[in-house]
C-alpha cells in the first residue's frame, strides 16, 4: 500500500497548471480573470484561503506580516478559489458562507493539522483478470514528529455483494441452548448455510479494507493507477465543501471549491457516511 500513497503524493505535487495573476496596489488582487487560474496545488488552495500568500503566489506570509490573513484579502481569495462554471453554487449561498468564514467575532480558517477534513481517491486495481475501481478514504494523522496520509476505508464494488445478512424472520439463528449440544449446532452456521453471516451479533459490519489489504497481499489485487482525487472539507462550522481539481481552457481552473452545503444538525454524520460508502 506505500506504492499507492507514494503515487498519490507524486499525483498531486505534479498538477500544474499555467499560473497567470494581477497584483493591484495595497496587496488587492486584480479583477481581470486570472487569478483562480493559479492554484496549483491544494497546500496553496490552503494558503489563499487563510491569506497567508501574496495575490502572485510568490511570497508566502507569517503572523507579523501586515496582510497575513487580512481580512479584505481573503474575501479577495476566496471569491476567486470557486468553480463559477459548472458547480451551480449560488451567490447568495457563496456569500453567506464568505459572511462567515470572515466574521469578526470568529473567523475561520483551514488547517491542514487539524482534521475534519479527507481526501476521496480512486484508483485502478487489476482483481480476478479484470481491471476495477476502488473509492480510497485517506486522512491526515500524526506520525513520529510529523504527519503522513493513512488509508481509512475502501469502497470496492466486488466486495459489496460478499455479505448480505438477512433479517427478521428470514434470518437463521443458533438455539439460545446451544451450548447444551457443546454448539455442534454451528454445523448450520458453516457447512449447512450459504450466508455464515447471519449468525453474527446484530451490529455485525464488514471490515472491507480488511478484505482488500488481505486480496492485495495474497497477490490478487495488483494497483495500475490513479484516475481521480478529491476532497472533503467539514473544517467549517455547519458546511460542508468539495474542492476539485479542474483541467479546462481559461482562467477558473485548478483547486477549487466544486460543491457547497449548510449543513442542519446530524447532516454532518450523515454525509460522511455517504461518502465513506456506508449508507
Amino acid at each position: 500500500m506505500r506504492i499507492t500513497l507514494i503515487t498519490i503524493a507524486i499525483f498531486i505535487a505534479s498538477l500544474s497548471i499555467v499560473a497567470a495573476q494581477g497584483i493591484g496596489s495595497g496587496g488587492t488582487i486584480k479583477d481581470d480573470g486570472r487569478f483562480a487560474a493559479s492554484t496549483k496545488q491544494l497546500n496553496q488552495f490552503f494558503r489563499r484561503f487563510n491569506a497567508e500568500e501574496s495575490p502572485d503566489g510568490n511570497t508566502r506570509f507569517y503572523t507579523g506580516d501586515s496582510l497575513f490573513q487580512n481580512k479584505e484579502l481573503r474575501r479577495q481569495f476566496i471569491q476567486r478559489l470557486f468553480d463559477n462554471e459548472t458547480s451551480g453554487i449560488s451567490a447568495d449561498l457563496k456569500n453567506q458562507f464568505i459572511k462567515q468564514v470572515l466574521s469578526d467575532n470568529y473567523p475561520q480558517y483551514l488547517k491542514f493539522h487539524l482534521g475534519d477534513w479527507f481526501s476521496e481517491v480512486k484508483a485502478q486495481f487489476m482483481f480476478q483478470g479484470k481491471r476495477e475501481t476502488a473509492t480510497l478514504i485517506l486522512k491526515i494523522q500524526p506520525q513520529g514528529l510529523g504527519y503522513e496520509w493513512v488509508i481509512d476505508a475502501v469502497d470496492f464494488g466486488p466486495f459489496r455483494n460478499l455479505f448480505d445478512k438477512p433479517v427478521g424472520d428470514e434470518k437463521d439463528f443458533l438455539h439460545p441452548l446451544s451450548h447444551e449440544l457443546g454448539f455442534m449446532n454451528l454445523r448450520r452456521a458453516f457447512q449447512d448455510s450459504e450466508l455464515p453471516e447471519a449468525f453474527t451479533e446484530s451490529s455485525f459490519s464488514p471490515d472491507y479494507l480488511t478484505i482488500f489489504l488481505y486480496e492485495m497481499k495474497k497477490g490478487n489485487l495488483k494497483f495500475e493507477t490513479v484516475s481521480n482525487v478529491k476532497f472533503h472539507f467539514f473544517q467549517i462550522d455547519g458546511w460542508y465543501f468539495e474542492v476539485a481539481q479542474f483541467n479546462r481552457p481559461g482562467f477558473n481552473t485548478g483547486w477549487l471549491i466544486s460543491s457547497l452545503v449548510k449543513l442542519n444538525t446530524g447532516d454532518k454524520e450523515t454525509l460522511q457516511k455517504y461518502i465513506y460508502g456506508s449508507n
